[in-house]
């Protein structure tokens, strides 16, 4: 696989880990349900009110998906640590954040009637296997940009500025051009008229 790709799909797996730990990160994770309390109710959890940690280590991964491309060499090794590591916190915040103490904890804090309850009920949903999934496609990007990322050309390589190149020939001899000067000639005319000119002067000073 030519260097072009591997790093494609490394942002590729990047872009789809933090995205899909974003979107996880605003859907319900649990739900809980007071039944025995004075007043049944039912509570939404979404991962962003379990904890904030997958959504943040999500908006790093971006950061480092920009890296990326301006970095290169030992540097942008040092990215793919980085986002390997926001991966690796993604899936650990995610897992833990849909354990039953926690989840009926940061429920009770949001409502009176479900510390009262003597039983609630907690059911989780498969949010929280969304935002594991994109730490681990996270894991793979870091991984990929670790191993093969610093062979990757830099973005400044590209957009080098290269010399100008300076067209050299006889006409581009100040001296000469002062000469032509001297003898009435016009240095910028190499019209026809200038040659048939050229030609008369010629044919004068022949004897």
């Amino acid at each position: 696989m030519s260097s072009g790709r591997e790093r494609g799909l490394a942002a590729l797996l990047c872009a789809a880990g933090a995205g899909l730990t974003l979107l996880a990160a605003a859907r319900p994770w649990a739900t809980v349900k007071a039944k025995e309390s004075i007043t049944p109710f039912s509570q939404d959890l979404t991962g962003h009110a379990l904890g904030g940690t997958p959504g943040a280590l999500a908006w790093a991964g971006l950061a480092g998906l920009a890296a990326l491309f301006a970095t290169s060499g030992r540097v942008r090794a040092a990215v793919g640590v980085l986002i390997a590591l926001f991966g690796v916190g993604i899936g650990y915040a995610s897992v833990a954040d849909v354990r039953h103490a926690h989840i009926v904890e940061v429920a009770g804090d949001k409502s009176a009637l479900l510390r009262l309850a003597a039983r609630p009920e907690v059911a989780t949903g498969p949010w929280w296997a969304v935002s594991l999934a994109g730490g681990a496609l996270l894991v793979a990007a870091g991984v990929i940009v670790v191993a093969r990322g610093a062979r990757w050309p830099g973005m400044s390589a590209r957009y080098e500025r290269r010399p100008a190149k300076q067209a050299t020939g006889p006409d581009d001899d100040p001296s000469k051009l002062w000469k032509s000067l001297d003898q009435g000639e016009d240095p910028t005319d190499r019209g026809e008229g200038s040659t048939a000119v050229e030609a008369e002067d010629a044919r004068e000073t022949r004897p």
